[in-house]
C-alpha cells in the first residue's frame, strides 16, 4: 500500500504541476500609458484703457463709439476731442494654445460730479491663438451720452477673462 500511495501522490503532484504550467502558458500581459499635458498659467494684462476722450454734450442724447481698432465715431449732436483708444489686453500662456476671450457686455460709467452713462462693449475676437510672445485682444464700445449730460470725469470698470479652450 505504501508504494501505491506514493505513486498516487507523485501522480497527483505531476498533474498539479502540469495544470499550473498550463495556466501560465495561457496568461497574457499588457502595458498602459499614463499621459498629461501641462499648460502654463495664463496671465492677462490690461495695457490700455477704453478711452472715449473728451465729449461736449448737446441738447439731445447721442452716442460715441470706439471700435476695437480704436477709431472713434462721434454723433452729430456731440463734439468729441482728444485721442480715443480701445482697451487692449495682453495674454500670455503656452505657445500654440487657443484661449477663449469673454467678459462683461456693458459697463456703467459714473461721473465725478454725479450722473452716469452706459456703454455696451465689443470684443475684437472670441479666441486668441498664443504665439511665443503671447497674444492680445481689444475691447471697444458705444457710450450713450444723455442730453445735457452732467459734467465730470466718468469712469467704470469691466471684467474680461481668458481661459484655455
Amino acid at each position: 500500500m505504501r508504494k501505491i500511495g506514493m505513486k498516487r501522490a507523485l501522480l497527483g503532484a505531476a498533474i498539479a504541476a502540469l495544470a499550473m504550467n498550463a495556466s501560465a502558458a495561457h496568461a497574457a500581459s499588457a502595458t498602459g500609458t499614463a499621459k498629461a499635458k501641462i499648460l502654463r498659467q495664463i496671465t492677462l494684462t490690461n495695457t490700455s484703457d477704453l478711452q472715449y476722450a473728451t465729449i461736449i454734450s448737446g441738447a439731445t442724447a447721442a452716442t460715441v463709439a470706439v471700435s476695437t481698432g480704436g477709431t472713434r465715431t462721434c454723433a452729430a449732436a456731440l463734439t468729441c476731442t482728444g485721442t480715443a483708444t480701445a482697451a487692449n489686453f495682453n495674454v500670455a500662456g503656452t505657445e500654440g494654445a487657443v484661449v477663449v476671450v469673454s467678459g462683461d457686455s456693458s459697463v456703467t460709467l459714473t461721473g465725478s460730479l454725479g450722473g452716469t452713462m452706459a456703454s455696451t462693449l465689443t470684443y475684437s475676437a472670441p479666441t486668441v491663438t498664443l504665439s511665443a510672445t503671447g497674444g492680445s485682444f481689444q475691447v471697444g464700445g458705444t457710450l450713450s451720452v444723455g442730453a445735457n449730460q452732467a459734467s465730470g470725469d466718468y469712469t467704470g470698470t469691466f471684467n474680461v477673462t481668458a481661459n484655455y479652450q
